[in-house]
């Protein structure tokens, strides 16, 4: 079984009724660290499925789920709880994958699998995205999970120095990841907003 197949499974289980207070807890959560979406916002895609790697990962719905996963799909379940989450930017294309540079740790990682409409949003990118990679052995491929936020475009330099001062304030991975998600979503919910305003170090606290 694939990741990906292994990721609807998990997805498939948090729509089941025996789960929803569980689900809904988790999207609570993740609002009060990224902001609120709701089924009219044109964003809303694109947090939901954030909303979901961010459930599956770091609120551990895939290791609580894993009893309940067909036999093929479990073998996933403690990569997906190692995922690396990052701020990346495109480096490079090469025939067996594509190189992206974390702009929070500096890792590199050469990525192998992505789903089509990741995969066209990196043939777009122009801006640092919001992304958890998940490793595999045998062979070994790196994939990028389906919920990657893509920032805009006019929205480099405003994060690259709340990034440094993120940095200078030591400032943990989640915290500041979350931080931008909600400059964001400030950024799409007001026309009038510019990114240099949404994207600011004072803005790091919710």
């Amino acid at each position: 079984m694939t990741l990906f197949e292994a990721y609807d499974a998990l997805l498939a289980l948090g729509a089941l009724p025996a789960h929803a207070a569980r689900v809904a807890s988790m999207r609570r959560a993740f609002e009060e660290r990224t902001g609120e979406f709701a089924p009219e916002d044109p964003w809303f895609e694109a947090r939901s499925r954030a909303f979901w790697d961010d459930a599956l990962v770091t609120q551990g719905f895939a290791r609580t789920m894993s009893d309940a996963l067909p036999e093929a799909a479990r073998a996933w379940v403690e990569p997906l709880a190692r995922a690396h989450r990052g701020l990346f930017v495109m480096k490079e294309d090469r025939d067996e994958g594509r190189v992206v540079r974390d702009l929070w740790s500096g890792a590199e990682f050469e990525v192998h699998v992505i789903d089509e409409a990741t995969r066209l949003a990196l043939d777009a990118v122009s801006a640092p995205f919001d992304a958890r990679l998940v490793g595999s052995d045998e062979p070994v491929r790196v994939a990028i999970l389906p919920g990657a936020v893509f920032h805009p475009a006019d929205a480099v330099e405003p994060i690259a120095k709340v990034i440094a001062k993120a940095r200078a304030e030591s400032r943990t991975t989640g915290d500041v990841l979350d931080a931008l998600l909600r400059m964001e979503r400030g950024l799409r919910a007001s026309a009038r907003v510019k990114a240099a305003y949404a994207y600011r170090a004072e803005k790091l606290d919710r």
